[in-house]
């Protein structure tokens, strides 16, 4: 059944989870159908506070199931961090929307630097929250210097005489764009010590948004999600508030966002498939010139693409998982594959939803679509957790060693497991991503070069080997971010090809349909090696490697007719409760 390759909340019964996930994730699809659509979006567009699914969560004890680490579940075998169902409960969310996927993202990035802290008494106190239905909130950014940690203003100093038995420092300052920092019981929040200069003084302490020396100032943006910012006036900070500090508070923050970012992906691809379930139930049966909008060519293509692009992010972040659950000190490929996932995955979830609005046009604007709601939202995926760009400047740094210096590595198969990944809150100094390793990327490409478009892109790809080797950037470019952005995104394409290659091998992909997502990389990879053919810097050897790069992909008219014909599939097999 074509279907079962996109989320069909009406037939959702994954054999992947164990019974309490699989029933826990259930109620949560019955709650978002009983309310239906039509409560759905009124909410959005009454920018309604997420309190009812807050009552949800806490009744069936959601959060507290999906995001407390064994070590604190009290016996509860359920109780676990598994990023892989944690992902099927975050592509849930997404697909009935941001807001919800939202007040879970910052719950998860709130709960960082506690589960990775020593503190003992903040983990127990965690669990006790999560288990009362509690959210979390990570107060790291600030407004005048966004997620920047080598400047905070957010100030401890320390106690004073007259301060109560326990009082370790006050803290002072702001901090802006928080999410549920208006209902958090427990704030994480990054500051530095007065009385320390230099990455000594870095220090992550928890604060309750209830206590009086907390002003919650506002919500800096219209919509269901509360993004708040606040401040703190001489608030007490004890012992037992303090999780970690100095440099080890630093790595804590982005280890936090390795984490966090992680889920932007499955929240994106949620998204993007109940707008295409919308896009294909309303064009496959609007009829203009006396036919169906779908009889035209470029609706057909659009959608092929959307669809193939779809099934990529999918195929990739799926794989991603696996490397990303088997981390540990002397594997950390994740570093690499991670901010290409929260880059890669989110941006294509963009271009998806663009085409589908090319597909609907005026159709996208309508207020009783949840497409509408999808179009306003879309974007804030590829700019948290740092934006395309960071990622990219990221994902740079593992380059040589990925693409020149392969080392040997046990295979690893799908990581589905009921276990607890508890190597998140141990992943150490957050450094070396220059000395990373990874295994050779080529024969997963080499043993489907019989698919026509895999041979193609890994014609581009051997081109890519070539330029980074005759053609590099030289010491003025790789100081000009404008131009290595570029080379950034070429090199991503290799790696995204890579995960969904091994991905489509493990789960027997149909090979018309890989052939088709790789009709798409190559066409993205052309239009790379032409962005950085106009470059203004780029020299006449890199504008000829450009030009010599450019594929275009294999036509067949009989593979695009039958992904096509699995795309019509979807005509009427989902729509929302109303």
């Amino acid at each position: 059944m074509p279907t079962a390759r996109l989320l069909n909340p009406h037939t959702f019964d994954s054999d992947r989870l164990d019974p309490e996930s699989r029933r826990q994730l259930q109620a949560l699809i019955a709650w978002f159908e009983e309310r239906g659509k039509t409560r759905l979006l009124r909410d959005d567009l009454d920018a309604a506070w997420v309190s009812d699914f807050l009552d949800f969560v806490k009744r069936e004890r959601l959060f507290a199931t999906f995001l407390t680490p064994s070590e604190f579940a009290g016996g509860n075998p359920d109780k676990r961090w598994d990023t892989s169902r944690n992902a099927v409960l975050s592509e849930i969310l997404g697909f009935y929307g941001l807001s919800y996927w939202y007040a879970e993202q910052v719950t998860i990035l709130g709960l960082g630097p506690i589960w990775q802290s020593d503190n003992v008494k903040a983990k127990e106190k965690a669990a006790a929250q999560l288990e009362a239905g509690e959210v979390m909130a990570f107060a790291l950014s600030e407004r005048e210097h966004g997620a920047d940690i080598y400047n905070t203003d957010l100030v401890l100093t320390p106690a004073r005489p007259d301060d109560d038995e326990g009082v370790l420092f006050r803290a002072s300052g702001e901090k802006y764009y928080i999410g549920n920092g208006n209902v958090a019981g427990m704030v994480s929040v990054f500051g530095r010590r007065g009385d320390v200069d230099g990455s000594d003084g870095y220090v992550w302490f928890v604060a309750d948004s209830s206590h009086e020396n907390y002003e919650l100032i506002g919500n800096v943006v219209h919509g269901q999600m509360f993004v708040s910012t606040f401040a703190l006036h001489d608030y007490p900070v004890y012992e037992e508030d303090i999780l970690v500090t100095g440099p080890d508070a630093f790595s804590a923050a982005l280890n936090t966002v390795n984490v966090g970012k992680f889920n932007l992906c499955s929240g994106s691809i949620g998204m993007c498939e109940h707008a295409f379930y919308e896009a294909i139930n309303h064009a496959n049966n609007r009829i203009l010139y006396g036919n169906p909008v779908t009889i035209f060519p470029h609706v057909r293509a659009s959608f092929v693409d959307a669809y193939a692009r779809i099934l990529a992010m999918k195929l990739f972040s799926d794989r991603a998982i696996d490397y990303f659950r088997s981390a540990g000190p002397e594997d950390r490929r994740y570093l690499l594959f991670n901010p290409v996932t929260k880059s890669k995955v989110t941006s294509e979830g963009e271009k998806v939803v663009t085409l589908l609005w090319d597909i609907l046009a005026a159709k996208g604007f309508e207020k009783n679509t949840y497409f509408s709601q999808v179009v306003r939202l879309i974007g804030a995926l590829p700019r948290l957790e740092g934006t395309v760009h960071v990622n990219v400047a990221q994902i740079l740094k593992f380059m040589p060693n990925y693409m020149f210096n392969p080392a040997s590595y046990p295979q690893i198969g799908t990581r589905d497991d009921p276990a607890d990944d508890v190597f998140f809150w141990s992943q150490g100094p957050a450094r070396g991503a220059s000395k990373v390793q990874f295994a050779d990327w080529a024969p997963v490409y080499e043993r489907h070069l019989g698919i026509a478009n895999v041979g193609r892109f890994y014609e581009q790809v051997g081109a890519f080997k070539e330029f980074l080797t005759t053609a590099a950037p030289d010491a003025a470019q790789q100081s000009d971010l404008d131009f290595v952005l570029v080379v950034g995104h070429l090199f991503s394409l290799v790696v995204y090809g890579q995960l969904i290659l091994e991905q489509a091998e493990i789960t027997h992909l149909d090979a018309d349909l890989t052939d088709q997502i790789f009709d798409v990389m190559v066409r993205d990879f052309s239009a790379y090696a032409v962005a950085l053919h106009g470059k203004p810097s780029s020299t006449e050897a890199q504008q000829a490697w450009a030009l010599s790069a450019i594929r275009k992909p294999v036509a067949d008219s009989e593979r695009f007719d039958k992904v096509w014909h699995e795309v019509a599939a979807y005509d009427g097999a989902y729509q929302m409760n109303p």
